[in-house]
């Protein structure tokens, strides 16, 4: 009885982090996404999110998430792959978890630097005989730098997923003939699944909102509902109707973490 009680009460603070943080945020979006721009109780901002224009921001912003997601995800796999297969691995590890520790408006600042017109990419490209081009705020840079951003946290969960697989299973799959490809299509890579469903998790749902890269490094090229939601608290101060887009984000995001997280029974 005691420790029941005690477990209970550890849990309050959990509770109340939960309640303040993250419930009372979503009940008061959800509650001004019913009031137009003068203040008045409508429907009105759910009917203008399905006009043409906010439909195509939403498709756009799937497709710069899904671009970021799957450059992060083939460029991941085989590094965290191989980074099982060093000496030190842990070290090696850390060392691409540090940059994520650097602030993200510095390392947008940093990376204006680098595709500026007189900066390392373009004296790269005029010392190969190339010459210069128009790096930044282009799709691009835009993906490059997002993915270079999102990278580390896609190789985490897929590295740890990678490390826990039992040797024991690729020792008898090569001493049943199976092939180096076979092994991995029909052992290590459904064994370390989840760590590419977390992967993807972590990388797609906040590249689905990503406004500051957007501004800094596309230059107010690519829009997305992050964009929007910015410049509709910020700019025209319509609140209710970057309330309603961060509702539906947010479904959105829901959805996506049900589709990602499902199992199948017995699994």
């Amino acid at each position: 009885m005691e420790n029941k009680v005690s477990k209970n009460l550890y849990m309050i603070p959990y509770a109340l982090w939960i309640i303040l943080f993250v419930i009372a945020p979503i009940l008061l979006v959800l509650y001004y996404s019913f009031f137009d721009i003068e203040g008045n109780f409508s429907l009105v901002n759910y009917k203008n999110f399905f006009t043409p224009v906010y439909l195509q921001m939403t498709l756009s912003s799937f497709w710069y998430a899904f671009l970021i997601t799957a450059i992060s995800l083939l460029v991941a796999y085989p590094t965290a792959y191989l980074l099982t297969r060093t000496k030190h691995k842990h070290l090696w590890l850390l060392l691409i978890i540090v940059p994520s520790w650097i602030n993200l408006l510095l390392k947008a600042y940093a990376f204006i630097g680098i595709f500026g017109a007189y900066g390392v990419a373009n004296n790269f490209l005029e010392w190969i005989g190339i010459g210069s081009r128009q790096l930044l705020f282009t799709d691009f840079s835009f993906v490059f730098v997002s993915v270079y951003i999102f990278i580390p946290f896609m190789i985490l969960p897929i590295f740890n997923a990678l490390d826990n697989l039992n040797p024991s299973l690729l020792y008898a799959a090569k001493d049943l003939g199976a092939s180096g490809w076979t092994t991995f299509r029909r052992v290590v890579f459904p064994l370390t699944i989840d760590g590419v469903k977390s992967g993807i998790q972590v990388v797609f749902i906040p590249a689905l909102s990503l406004f500051m890269l957007t501004r800094l490094i596309a230059g107010n090229r690519v829009i997305t509902l992050g964009t929007a939601i910015e410049q509709h608290f910020l700019v025209t101060q319509d609140w209710g109707m970057g309330s309603t887009i961060a509702v539906f984000l947010i479904l959105i995001m829901f959805l996506f973490m049900g589709l990602t997280g499902f199992r199948k029974r017995g699994a």
